[in-house]
């Protein structure tokens, strides 16, 4: 039962002998260091690269469901850069935005 079933993931058009599974696996290192940067002060991130991080995470996770062969691991590992990309975001806007306006009522 197990031989077959790992055959069968051999042997997939989008499994480990092919491109469609490795890109993927390689491009999980962006969502891991996008994680790790969770503990960077928000001042360190940047708006371009976490907005290019979130959207591309979007449209390739959008794109990966309609491709032929389905390949389940893309649309995972984009959907992750999508969202640690948009948390990210959320982390700086907060600090930018409403961390300065409780200075300024602070002040008052």
């Amino acid at each position: 039962m197990a031989g077959s079933k790992l055959q069968a993931f051999w042997n997939h058009p989008a499994g480990p002998k092919t491109i469609h599974f490795w890109a993927p696996m390689f491009k999980w290192v962006i969502s891991i260091a996008n994680v790790a940067d969770f503990s960077k002060p928000p001042e360190n991130l940047s708006y371009p690269h976490q907005a290019v991080v979130a959207g591309s995470g979007i449209i390739w996770a959008r794109y990966s469901t309609v491709i032929i062969p389905k390949n389940w691991n893309l649309v995972c590992v984009n959907l992750a850069m999508a969202g640690t990309g948009f948390y990210q975001l959320s982390r700086k806007i907060q600090h930018d935005y409403y961390s300065e306006a409780e200075a300024a009522e602070a002040k008052e």
